[in-house]
């Protein structure tokens, strides 16, 4: 008899209105997950805490800076649901607003505690109190080129952290849940 199969880990980027930096965010880590050879491990989506652009695409800087990145940029707008904790592992926010307002959603300490900070993840370690990824919206295209370095910096950190935790011995094998060897909650 073969081992079940395992159940990918499930990380959801969240900004405001899932147009500008959770969509970026998501592109760079699919991408990062799929030149890992993850892809069957770790599946990525994004929302926001808003539903302002549900529907919609992504906006079209977000889209010239990825393109000009080389990630794809293909994305509809959604809201993030609160039923959604009980399937993901982890729930990245793009600012201390969003961690507030997810960690508000949440079902139980449990899901609270799925709640991260993206640029917690980022191995050069951004200044205390900067891990917010600023929103670009209201910018131009410095602006969305700054919060894709932001994000790809993050992003590596992130995927070391999920690798390490999927990785045989650091649990039963399969995606932790309730169990997170990541950075230490931020403060809300």
């Amino acid at each position: 008899m073969s081992p079940a199969p395992r159940r990918p880990f499930r990380v959801c980027f969240v900004c405001t209105g899932n147009i500008c930096r959770s969509p970026m965010a998501e592109s760079v880590f699919r991408a990062e997950v799929a030149a890992a050879g993850l892809g069957d491990r770790i599946v990525a989506d994004s929302a926001g805490v808003d539903g302002w652009h549900e529907g919609e695409g992504a906006d079209p800087r977000t889209v010239a800076v990825l393109t000009a990145a080389g990630y794809p940029a293909d994305h509809r707008a959604r809201r993030f649901d609160a039923s959604w904790f009980a399937d993901r592992d982890l729930v990245i926010a793009l600012d201390g607003g969003h961690l507030r307002e997810l960690r508000r959603m949440a079902p139980g300490p449990e899901d609270a505690a799925k709640v991260r900070l993206l640029r917690s993840y980022d191995p050069a370690g951004p200044a205390p109190g900067a891990l917010d990824v600023p929103d670009p919206y209201y910018g131009g295209p410095a602006e969305f080129a700054a919060c894709l370095e932001m994000v790809e910096a993050a992003c590596a950190g992130l995927l070391a952290a999920v690798t390490d935790a999927l990785t045989p011995g650091s649990a039963d094998g399969a995606a932790p849940r309730g169990r997170h060897p990541f950075p230490p909650q931020e403060r809300s």
